[in-house]
This record gives C-alpha cells, structure tokens and sequence, in this order.
C-alpha cells in the first residue's frame, strides 16, 4: 500500500495540538464510500518495560463474511511522550510502516480509538484518515470526551456522543449485558454508515472482529489467510 508524504512527527506538544486543529478542517463527514470488499483493523502495542518500541498490527479482512486476507506487523521506537489526546503521534508512524507492508488496500479502516468524537475534533482515526485520504472509522472502549445516555438493551441501539452541544459521535450497542462502544467518524464516512460498518464487523463479541485480529496479530498470534 502507498503511503502519502506526512507532515513531520518531531513536534513538541504544543506543535501537535495545533496540527490536529489544522487538519481537522479538512476532515470530510459525507459518504466517499462506494462498495466495501475489504475491511481492516489496526492495533498498536508497546514493548519492554518502557513502553520504548512501539508494535503495529493491520489486519484486511473481506467484506462481509470477514476473513482474514492480509496483515502486516511494523516496529519502530517511540519518540513521542504519553499524552492525553496525542495518541496519535505516538501510534501513526509505526501505524503507516505497516500499512505500507500491505498488499491488499482495504477500502474502509476501523482504529482502536477515536475520531471526531476527540477535543480538537482529530483523533487518531480521523488523523490516519485525512494523512491516507481514505475511509476511517473509530472504535473506542471509553469515552474521551462528551457525555452519551446508555443505549437501549437491544443490539444496534445507540445514543448519540455530545459534546460542547455537538454530536461528535455514538454510543453503540454491539452486544447485550456489556458496555457499548463509541463510534465516531474517522474520516470520508458519515456517523451512519459508520455505525453500519462496525455492526456488520461484530458477530459474538462487543469488539469489531477487526479490532480482535489486529490484537491478536501485534500480540503474536499467527492467523491463517484465505485467497482473494
């Protein structure tokens, strides 16, 4: 996969705050979306007991019946500190070396974390997708910011995500008895059809199964790949 040129990451906190203002103007909220063939997840860890290298897992699954038909794994060190709502400094540049490993280009990626639903409105998968200029979506365990009433107990139920009076995303019931997500668009995707897409991804767990392939794949994991 093509990786676009990206602006410099050696920024100071300050310089990158003021990058996710920059950028999230040019996040675009509308449908670029024609048919999905294939979906991918992303997952970054962090190794040693510093937390110094960084580990990326891409998974591409096919649509809709999501198997597994390519992943990727990159490793780098950690440059930039642990801050609240700069995640994305810290994961896109080891993120953008495994997607550059890729042979099949997903049409559409999920990110473990947010997207508008952030305080400068540029989360991790809004930055991944305006620096790729393609589909994101983001998924997230918890609440960055904003506030959502839970969700009615039936699965697809979902309220929206407000803050500072404007809806910046869903909190979405994937499951029964467990917590919802919070979806949230990333980039080239509008809220419906990203809460669609992240339904469709989920079959017996409250994560989407490409969030659980690319755990399991930066965790280690080998999976086994079917033919396009």
């Amino acid at each position: 996969m093509k990786i676009p040129p990206t602006h410099r990451w050696d920024v100071t906190p300050r310089e990158a705050m003021q990058l996710q203002r920059d950028l999230a103007a040019r996040v675009i909220e509308q449908e670029r979306l024609s048919r999905v063939r294939f979906i991918a997840g992303v997952d970054v860890g962090f190794e040693g007991e510093e937390n110094k290298t960084a580990r990326a897992a891409v998974v591409v699954l096919r649509f809709p019946t999501l198997e597994p038909v390519d992943y990727a794994i990159a490793r780098m060190p950690v440059t930039f500190p642990y801050i609240p709502g700069l995640l994305s400094f810290r994961e896109i540049p080891v993120l953008l070396a495994a997607l550059e490993h890729l042979k099949i280009e997903p049409d559409v990626i999920i990110v473990d974390g947010h997207g508008r639903a952030h305080p400068r409105r540029m989360g991790i998968a809004s930055h991944l997708g305006v620096l790729l200029d393609r589909p994101t979506i983001g998924c997230a365990k918890s609440i960055l910011c904003g506030r959502a009433d839970e969700p009615a107990h039936r699965i697809g139920a979902w309220t929206p995500l407000i803050d500072a009076g404007e809806r910046v995303g869903a909190a979405v019931r994937t499951r029964i008895g467990v917590t919802p997500v919070f979806v949230s668009v990333g980039h080239r995707v509008t809220l419906a059809r990203a809460i669609d897409l992240t339904l469709a991804c989920c079959t017996r767990y409250r994560l989407p199964e490409t969030t659980r392939y690319a755990h399991r794949v930066a965790g280690g994991e080998s999976i086994t790949l079917n033919p396009v």
